[in-house]
């Protein structure tokens, strides 16, 4: 009797040690499992927050520059509301207004993100760059001057229509030459998509122009 007494106990101790050591192994398992999943996708967080903060001169470049360039395409779209009745122009103006201003929200983001100084938006800087080129595109940048600015809106049908889709071809123009610039010399990712996106959308927008001009 006092033998079957100690196997019955030694039985039971036995079956106590697998169970916790059982418990133990999954709980180890569960563990290593969440900090594995924690290790894989910590590189994953560090390698998207290394892709933002790639850039070099040439980033920052496009961004300080394309900012006010787009600017003034995005006040030049605005006047088209009043000023003709043309419903292929109004459309044009429409699109390019909701294309150009997220794309001005996400240059002012990336500067911050790389500690750059913001484009100096005062009038008298962008009638700067206008004269750079204005309607003489020898610079590349495509920009108005103050002059062709005030003509654009004194100006109303027919004769708006000539005017707005004449500058906004050399605008557009002026803009694919700076973006193929950074596509060329750019390093960062999503300033060098954003520079394709613009190269293709306004490559169209100025085959439709053409198309309305004649």
């Amino acid at each position: 009797m006092r033998t079957k007494v100690i196997a019955s106990i030694a039985a039971a101790a036995a079956s106590a040690f697998l169970v916790v050591g059982c418990s133990d192994n999954a709980a180890d398992s569960s563990m290593d499992g969440h900090a594995m999943g924690s290790m894989s996708s910590a590189p994953m967080s560090s390698a998207q927050a290394s892709a933002s903060a790639e850039f070099n001169d040439a980033d920052v470049m496009f961004a300080q520059m394309m900012y006010p360039h787009h600017a003034q395409a995005v006040e030049m779209a605005d006047m088209a509301n009043g000023r003709t009745d043309n419903p292929e122009v109004l459309s044009l103006a429409s699109a390019i207004a909701a294309a150009q201003q997220p794309e001005m929200d996400q240059m002012t983001t990336w500067l911050t993100e790389w500690g750059q100084p913001m484009p100096d938006m005062d009038r008298g800087d962008m009638g700067d760059m206008g004269d750079m080129g204005g309607m003489d595109h020898s610079s590349g940048s495509g920009m108005m001057t103050a002059q062709d600015m005030d003509a654009l809106m004194a100006a109303s049908g027919p004769e708006f229509d000539r005017q707005w889709l004449t500058m906004m071809i050399a605008h557009h123009t002026g803009a694919i030459e700076m973006a193929n610039t950074e596509i060329a010399d750019g390093s960062n990712p999503d300033a060098l998509e954003m520079a394709r996106t613009i190269v293709a959308t306004q490559q169209q927008e100025i085959d439709t122009m053409q198309r309305l001009l004649g």
